[in-house]
Order: structure tokens, then sequence, then C-alpha cells
């Protein structure tokens, strides 16, 4: 298996998240060492949450739950692409499907 790179104990690579079946580009959040080695073991994505400051499973409140399908890392080992499957309808605190909105420029 690859070894992800985190530079010290303490720190974060972004991910992006995306639905497997649409594509849908749903979050971007980070994950330190311990919310890898969770998401790899529980099959669920978690995330170090840089506001709280503490382990976070996507979804623990909502229930909109993230079940990982696939795993890329890129080419420095230092960022990661989860594909997947979405159980609920939104991701985004707001209430939307996605995090991300398009900006009219």
């Amino acid at each position: 298996m690859t070894k992800l790179d985190f530079k010290d104990k303490d720190s974060l690579i972004p991910v992006i998240i995306q639905e497997l079946t649409t594509g849908d580009i749903l979050m971007l959040g980070f994950m330190n060492k311990n919310a890898w080695q969770i998401t790899l073991k529980t099959g669920f994505v978690y995330f170090w949450s840089r506001k709280r400051k503490r382990l976070w499973l996507k979804g623990e409140i909502s229930g909109n739950k993230l079940i990982v399908k696939k795993i890329f890392v890129d080419c420095d080992n230092d960022s990661l692409l989860i594909k997947v499957k979405l159980l609920g309808k939104s991701v985004c605190h707001t209430g939307t499907k996605s995090c991300f909105q398009l900006l009219k420029i």
C-alpha cells in the first residue's frame, strides 16, 4: 500500500470527496494520520476538524455519511481523492448536496 506523506505527527493532507456515480465534487476536507487510518479501517470517511480540533466522522450528526468506494493518491503522496457513496441527500452544513457552488464570473 502507498504510504502517505504526513510531514509530521500534526500534518494534515487535503482530501477531495467525489460522488462515485455522478462524478460530482462534494467537498474538500483534511485528514491527519489518525483520520486516514480510521477511514481505512471502517470504510467511512473521517476528517480532522480544524475548527473543533478533533477527529470527525463526516455525517456523525446529520446521518449523511460517506462510504469509501475508491481512493486515489496524487503523485507526491500528499493529497487524496476519495470517491464515495453518499448516505443521505447532502454533504454541506448548509443543506446543499455539495459544498461547492457555481461562481458567476
